[in-house]
């Protein structure tokens, strides 16, 4: 019995101090809203239903339901904060406990952990879901001094509420705005961030990270389909531009006709000059040796350069069109499923439309 109780207590210290374990020493203290900005969102808290949601509350029974569901995922969101901590813990409550064959948990209900360095934001850790209810220790031993950190929430399960825990004899607080205008994205579950294996890789995310500006995630799973209620909110932002990637949900090549010039119409209503960028289909793996695909795949770009190719010779200024080509690059490696995208492809297709965004002299 006594070798037992030494063993025990030799091995207690190492339990306590794992930082991959979910064992929160005791002197953490937990800061909720009031003490970091929410970032990747425009609507204020009072027109939400829940704050971590991505659309007000008005449009409950305006959107059909898939996408009033899908908006209660907190793609695209962050939370931003300052502290002088030793350590950074958090604790997160999610909505579903939602799983997935082809994505890993980590991504859909996982949290992420970056510090602001002098070359732009640094990831640090992830904070790994266990459930409904989870916490978790990200980083301990720092050095006390002041650092500027952001967390990505979900891509596809919703926060019902998040803290940060940091050591009892530090502070947090808000930092500054970041006063830059926003990219809006509107698209299908790419956008979303399907199957990044953590928040932050979704592409979204990283241009957000690489310019150092909100990204607005509006990407519903199977559900971006260039809808006039989600044209009419996004209309009503100032952005540096909007990016349509919904060609994912489009088929067949109709719709693309019949909704592609009214969707512009409905941002120009209220937006008149921000540059709108729309992105052609992204060419599956398959369709290299399925012929129907490769056919499909052909009218819907056509149908989509079409309407693009009507817009411009109507007048219609600052629309872009991005050919899908070498978006993820040429060996075909960026998927998970022929469809969605890895960490990899985010990675490339960031950095696609990075080098488009230059391209077309839309960003500074």
């Amino acid at each position: 019995m006594k070798k037992l109780n030494l063993i025990i207590i030799l091995l207690t210290p190492l339990l306590l101090f794992s930082q991959n374990s979910n064992v929160i020493l005791d002197h953490k203290k937990y800061y909720g809203k009031d003490f970091f900005i929410l970032e990747g969102t425009e609507v204020s808290d009072s027109l939400k239903e829940n704050r971590y949601d991505r659309l007000p509350v008005s449009y409950k029974n305006i959107v059909r339901e898939p996408v009033w569901s899908l908006s209660k995922s907190s793609a695209g969101l962050s939370i931003r904060f300052l502290s002088n901590s030793t350590s950074i813990s958090v604790k997160w409550k999610i909505l579903h406990d939602l799983k997935m064959n082809h994505m890993a948990e980590s991504g859909i209900k996982g949290v992420d952990l970056y510090f602001k360095n002098e070359d732009g934001w640094q990831y640090l850790n992830t904070g790994l879901p266990k459930g409904i209810e989870n916490e978790y220790l990200f980083i301990d031993n720092m050095s006390k001094e002041l650092r500027e950190f952001k967390i990505f929430l979900p891509l596809y399960d919703g926060i019902e509420n998040i803290e940060v825990g940091i050591d009892s004899e530090s502070f947090i607080k808000k930092p500054e705005k970041n006063h830059k205008k926003p990219i809006i994205f509107y698209g299908t579950s790419i956008t979303q961030g399907a199957c990044a294996s953590r928040p932050g890789m979704a592409h979204t995310n990283i241009i957000s990270r690489k310019l150092d500006v909100d990204c607005i995630n509006f990407g519903f799973s199977g559900n971006g389909r260039m809808e006039q209620p989600i044209a009419e909110l996004i209309s009503m932002s100032d952005p540096i531009l909007y990016v349509i990637e919904c060609m994912p949900n489009m088929y067949p090549a109709k719709n693309v006709t019949t909704k592609t010039i009214p969707l512009v119409d409905k941002i120009r209503e209220n937006n008149s000059q921000a540059p709108i960028v729309f992105v052609e289909l992204f060419i599956s793996s398959t369709s290299l040796l399925d012929k129907n695909k490769q056919k499909e795949n052909k009218a819907m770009n056509t149908a989509l350069k079409t309407e693009y190719d009507k817009m411009i010779n109507n007048g219609y200024n600052n629309i872009y069109y991005v050919e899908s080509d070498n978006a993820l690059g040429l060996d075909q490696e960026g998927t998970v499923d022929s469809v969605h995208f890895t960490d990899l492809g985010f990675i490339r297709y960031a950095d696609f439309l990075l080098e488009k965004f230059e391209e077309f002299n839309i960003i500074e």
